[in-house]
């Protein structure tokens, strides 16, 4: 299984919020890759980046995404096979972006988002999860998440383990 990150519009691929999930997911098994798209602000070109890599990969994957990589994340997810997919504070309905409707293809969407994000309104995943009839979790607090990180991680964890197949002691 392969974890693919997708960083948010100011950070980079291996911020403090990345490193310490792939280490969760390296833990687990997963293989980790994370995409650099800090040179371009566009979503809808991140999202095309994504897609290109996507293409090449021939086993299971799970996508991660933070902000504008949550919704890089998601709309991907919506052309390939993805087994799960993991938003933290994703930034969608935002305005200038190209797409406002979202279908991802797959079944297992988990969010997490913080009741004090000043960046992207709590509501915006409220009424994604709604609509898609996926896990939020709300906790305590900002758009970065970084002062929660522990639970972050403990959420992610359990993510990662529903959507790695069991594997069998040899």
């Amino acid at each position: 299984m392969k974890v693919y990150f997708s960083h948010g519009k100011e950070s980079g691929p291996w911020g403090t919020k990345i490193k310490r999930l792939a280490a969760i997911a390296k833990e687990q098994g997963c293989d980790v890759e994370s995409v650099d798209y800090t040179d371009t602000m566009d979503p809808d070109l991140r999202v095309e980046r994504l897609l290109g890599i996507l293409k090449e990969e021939e086993g299971s994957f799970v996508l991660v995404g933070s902000s504008m990589g949550a919704y890089v994340s998601l709309v991907a997810s919506e052309s390939v096979d993805a087994k799960a997919v993991f938003l933290m504070a994703p930034a969608l309905y935002c305005p200038g972006y190209k797409q406002q409707q979202y279908r991802s293809k797959c079944s297992h969407v988990e969010i997490v988002h913080g009741w004090s994000d000043k960046v992207i309104p709590v509501e915006h995943s409220i009424k994604y999860a709604k609509d898609a009839d996926c896990a939020l979790h709300l906790i305590s607090g900002d758009h970065g998440l970084n002062g929660s990180i522990e639970v972050v991680e403990s959420l992610f964890e359990r993510f990662l383990f529903a959507a790695i197949p069991v594997r069998r002691p040899e």
